[in-house]
């Protein structure tokens, strides 16, 4: 079963629609019709279960050798759940899950903030 279609996602206040351009076993592709901002889902399944969601973005910016021209950059954010094959219900997964997110969303989200400046 794959996510709603078209995905969304708001990135500085400005909502990207990502309509499904890929469906597989394990794996759906949501892109921007710009193609620069992607989502993807998957699963992967072997001694452990690995489920990920991830944002790729890409913009254009100044390049920094030849700051008159620009080049295309671009950054990913992801989220994985590392799982054993048996012993942990969803449910019990998405109570960490929470516990996570709330952490780093404390502050108006102080721990990512420092996570990008380099601390630890």
């Amino acid at each position: 079963m794959s996510f709603t279609d078209p995905a969304s996602i708001t990135i500085s206040g400005s909502t990207i629609a990502l309509p499904r351009v890929s469906v597989g076993d394990d794996r759906s592709e949501y892109t921007s019709g710009d193609g620069l901002t992607q989502l993807v889902a998957s699963h992967d399944y072997g001694k452990r279960i690995r489920r990920m969601v991830r944002i790729n973005t890409s913009k254009m910016a100044p390049d920094a050798f030849r700051p008159s021209e620009n080049t295309k950059v671009s950054m990913s954010v992801y989220l994985v759940f590392d799982l054993p094959t048996a012993g942990y219900t969803p449910t019990e997964a998405k109570a960490v899950y929470d516990g996570h997110a709330a952490m780093l969303a404390a502050g108006s989200s102080a721990m990512v903030t420092k996570l990008l400046g380099g601390e630890s």
